[in-house]
């Protein structure tokens, strides 16, 4: 099966984001296959309107009165831009609860109507016969809190739970990306290992939960669902059987199998045949199976071997990517650049771009339907060459990037040279002079707006193929789950198999 790429999670002007909602359509449709936007419609136990939450509740109420107001409009707009084969979008909205967490509701269907409960399951019940799924996000947060509610999680309608998103992930207390919005910390009792240790079914996604109306936006989050085709019926079918995994933003492709039978599938076996396939985007850090939460395989990335110094002039497949940002331009600050190479082939180009950085709003911001109108796109590319257009931000502190790239996949030698250039800049090297490290390059003499051509990665130092034997049952239910980190940072979290005594 193909792997398509979407984010079932991502706001904007609807209710309380910013953005228009045909640009952030067009946004999504650049580098996604899939979307649905979610507009935030009600909060049932909503705190009350005492000192010092009057803007909390307000802003709140008005976004749900707004979505409320142009539902069917919104609707339309959603079905018009799905084209079956091209792009798919999804309906969905939102219900915030402080007793069972929040919940994003998706559905295939475009009559879906706008309802109101006191709990996922009497909202997903109300919504009857429609297809609809709750999909529990930011689970990590404080039971009670907004956090997840193991003790009422239906597994029927909540096929896959969000583990990432631009809150951080919700995997365990002492995992990478905790939270730091105004919501709180993370709490282990909410956390995706608490849901695992109780054996719940479940397949992990990532989504943006981005409120500027840019899905996809790079290093949010995003999920992978393996399906027959690119329409509305096949990637369902993939969700509700689990067939996903997220990652934060770089598209790693994985397979995970146990006899045959894809992640996220229940297997009846005392013989386990495991197989893991990865093609990551960048150097390999460390893979960890994980079988009922304990680390049952390990993966460093020490272990792979890597060309460095020692390639020769033979052929092979490299990844090497292009980064451009950096600044101080808080307003945006476009990019025009184009790759080409010589002696060698342009095999594939992924795009990195990220919207306008917006968790929550703010009482000062205003909405602007054009924010989320970057210009970010590939304009054109061959077997040799590749040219595209974004923009990039200042980064908001040295922790969070704002910066934008592209991954060029080159297969040569290290004798392909690469040229690239950018607003006038020019950047040339060789593949094998890029093995021995990165280079930059400024724009202007302080202060500056940069370009990264990254170190070049052989193919034996992002790529993995394993294959394992378990005969250890140790329960009725031993859940086996992979989670990859790359040395840039970059994850994914590949939906667990269920494997049954």
């Amino acid at each position: 099966m193909p792997l398509y790429w979407g984010d079932l999670h991502n706001h904007c002007g609807i209710s309380y984001g910013f953005g228009g909602l045909e640009n952030a359509l067009l946004a999504a449709k650049g580098q996604l296959d899939f979307v649905a936007i979610i507009g935030h419609a009600s909060w049932y136990d909503i705190p009350a309107r005492t000192e010092g939450l009057e803007y909390l509740v307000d802003f709140h109420k008005e976004g749900f009165a707004k979505l409320r107001g142009h539902w069917d409009q919104v609707r339309e707009t959603v079905k018009s831009f799905n084209v079956p084969g091209e792009f798919v979008t999804f309906q969905g909205y939102e219900a915030h609860s402080s007793q069972y967490g929040d919940h994003h509701f998706v559905s295939p269907d475009d009559d879906l109507p706008l309802v109101e409960g006191e709990s996922p399951a009497a909202i997903v019940e109300k919504l009857a016969p429609r297809r609809v799924i709750a999909v529990p996000h930011h689970v990590g947060y404080t039971p009670g809190y907004r956090g997840g509610n193991w003790d009422s999680f239906n597994g029927s309608i909540s096929p896959i739970v969000e583990v990432y998103s631009k809150h951080g992930s919700g995997m365990s207390d002492q995992g990478q990306y905790p939270y730091y919005h105004d919501m709180g910390p993370r709490d282990s009792r909410s956390s995706v290992f608490e849901a695992l240790k109780r054996k719940h079914r479940f397949g992990f996604v990532g989504s943006t939960d981005h409120h500027a109306g840019y899905p996809g936006s790079y290093g949010d989050g995003r999920l992978a669902v393996l399906a027959d085709s690119k329409t509305r019926e096949s990637i369902w079918e993939a969700i509700l059987a689990r067939r996903t995994y997220a990652v934060t933003g770089d598209k790693i492709a994985c397979r995970f199998s146990m006899n045959g039978q894809p992640m996220g599938s229940e297997v009846k076996a005392s013989e386990r045949n495991l197989e893991l396939e990865v093609t990551a985007c960048d150097q390999i850090d460390k893979i960890v199976v994980y079988k009922n939460l304990k680390p049952w395989k390990v993966i460093n990335g020490e272990s792979l071997t890597s060309a460095g110094t020692e390639a020769t002039k033979a052929v092979g497949k490299y990844k090497v990517r292009v980064e451009m940002g950096w600044g101080n331009n808080k307003n945006g600050f476009s990019w025009q650049g184009n790759a080409e190479l010589s002696n060698g082939k342009l095999l594939a180009v992924e795009t990195c771009f990220r919207g306008r950085s917006v968790l929550a709003p703010t009482p000062e911001m205003k909405d602007d339907p054009s924010m989320n109108a970057l210009g970010n796109k590939l304009i054109r590319q061959s077997d040799d060459s590749v040219e595209w257009s974004c923009m990039t931000f200042k980064n908001p502190t040295t922790l969070h990037p704002h910066t934008a790239a592209v991954i060029l996949e080159i297969e040569g030698s290290v004798d392909t040279e690469l040229r690239v250039q950018l607003n006038g800049a020019e950047m040339t090297f060789t593949v094998g002079e890029l093995l021995e490290g990165n280079r930059t390059q400024h724009l202007h003499p302080y202060n500056s707006e940069a370009i990264v051509l990254h170190r070049a990665i052989p193919e034996q130092a992002y790529t993995v193929k394993e294959v394992w034997t378990d005969t250890n049952v140790e329960s009725e239910c031993d859940v086996y789950h992979v989670e990859i980190k790359q040395v840039n940072g970059q994850c994914a979290w590949i939906s667990p198999i269920y494997a049954l005594a």
